[in-house]
């Protein structure tokens, strides 16, 4: 065959040791399995209905979701971290869909969280993960920063909502829109929480609707 049927790579094009793409870093052990991840979630917070804060050790967890206790240490160090992580988890999914007026926003993300609240499983796992953080200040702390304020990005949205449909006027400041966002949220979240889990009674739809009343509007005869 003659040498002129061979169509040689311009040098140009060939790759340069710069131009080849390094192959990605690969840790130590097998890469993390999200369906993992959810059974040993999922096999917590039910460890925690059964047995309780006292109870509930990483070889139950481990065992409930048919996973070596290495595979469970990997991902969550302490009993502390696995808790909160798997009771953060059921908020998830929470969020504001812009339903045309800051009244229908308010009362659908109240119905959702009731919705979650009224979950046996939900309902044992905050209660004993409240119970421990009065006692413990760093699980308190941690509970705080992954479950309770990234919450609040569910109020500081439909805030902004409100204020795109004309509903709210503009932030004044940052500093004190952060403070009211923060006591909104601490507003709804606590006095549904209280209702569901402290006083044992429903949060229906006419409570819902009453409840963003209130919300809403000043209290009925009061002179400021």
């Amino acid at each position: 065959m003659a040498p002129t049927t061979r169509q040689p790579t311009a040098p140009a094009e060939a790759p340069t040791p710069a131009a080849t793409p390094a192959a990605p870093a690969r840790g130590k052990g097998r890469p993390r399995s999200a369906a993992a991840d959810l059974a040993i979630l999922d096999a917590t917070r039910a460890a925690l209905a059964e047995l309780g804060w006292g109870g509930l050790t990483m070889g139950h967890v481990a065992a409930r979701a048919g996973v070596a206790k290495t595979t469970l240490y990997r991902r969550w160090p302490s009993k502390n971290e696995l808790v909160v992580d798997a009771v953060a988890s059921l908020f998830d999914d929470l969020e504001v869909a812009d339903l045309g007026s800051l009244r229908a926003d308010i009362e659908a993300v109240v119905f959702r969280f009731a919705e979650l609240l009224a979950r046996p499983e939900t309902q044992a796992a905050l209660l004993a993960l409240f119970a421990e953080g009065t006692r413990d200040p760093l699980l308190r702390q941690r509970i705080r920063e992954r479950i309770v304020d990234p919450q609040k990005h569910l109020v500081q949205q439909g805030r902004a909502n409100a204020q795109r449909r004309g509903e709210l006027g503009p932030d004044r400041d940052e500093a004190t829109a952060c403070e009211e966002i923060s006591i909104i949220f601490d507003t709804i979240a606590g006095t549904v929480e209280h209702r569901m889990l402290v006083s044992g009674e429903p949060v229906t739809p006419e409570w819902i609707h009453r409840f963003t009343t209130l919300l809403l509007s000043p209290l009925p005869g009061l002179f400021l």
